[in-house]
């Protein structure tokens, strides 16, 4: 179904059809039909107004100090390729960050050193919880231990909706 025109471009719309000429053998065109005015609402008692907990304020960086120059040069060139990529699209928060532990804790067990984290991007009406959660997560004692950095991906490895996180040795 088309959308409606609002007021403002209906009259628009008017204003540019007073100014063509039309074809041979046709009329103008009549301007578009008036919407119908919605019924008046009926009085009820309003409803309480659903309450959102405060947004959260985003941690400090993982450990922001533990690497040298040249490991940033090198993140932010995207010349390092990631030892295990995890894909968190598609998942709720809990199983995210179940499969984050995991991925992590088998990450550490093999001597992996770079992790890959796709978390998405999210969209401008829907911002990306797993992208907005994933440092809060990092920061739990229970991974803060293991992990070294948290930085952006290069845009080859996805960009803003992906993060490397530099495991501990």
């Amino acid at each position: 179904m088309p959308r409606r025109l609002t007021a403002h471009e209906r009259a628009l719309w008017h204003r540019v059809t007073t100014t063509i000429r039309p074809l041979p053998g046709r009329a103008r065109p009549a301007p578009p039909p008036e919407p119908p005015k919605p019924a008046a609402p009926i009085a009820a008692t309003p409803a309480p107004a659903p309450t959102r907990p405060p947004p959260r304020t985003p941690p400090p960086p993982v450990a922001t100090a533990t690497l040298d120059g040249s490991w940033d040069r090198r993140l932010q060139r995207g010349s390092v390729a990631p030892d295990r990529v995890i894909d968190l699209h598609g998942h709720t928060l809990d199983a995210a960050h179940q499969r984050l532990t995991d991925t992590l804790a088998m990450a550490a067990a093999t001597g992996d050193r770079i992790l890959l984290v796709v978390t998405g991007k999210g969209r401008g009406d829907r911002p990306g919880r797993i992208r907005a959660e994933l440092a809060h997560w990092l920061e739990q004692p229970a991974l803060r231990g293991k992990v070294a950095a948290l930085r952006s991906a290069h845009p080859r490895h996805g960009g803003s909706g992906a993060f490397y996180v530099i495991l501990r040795r």
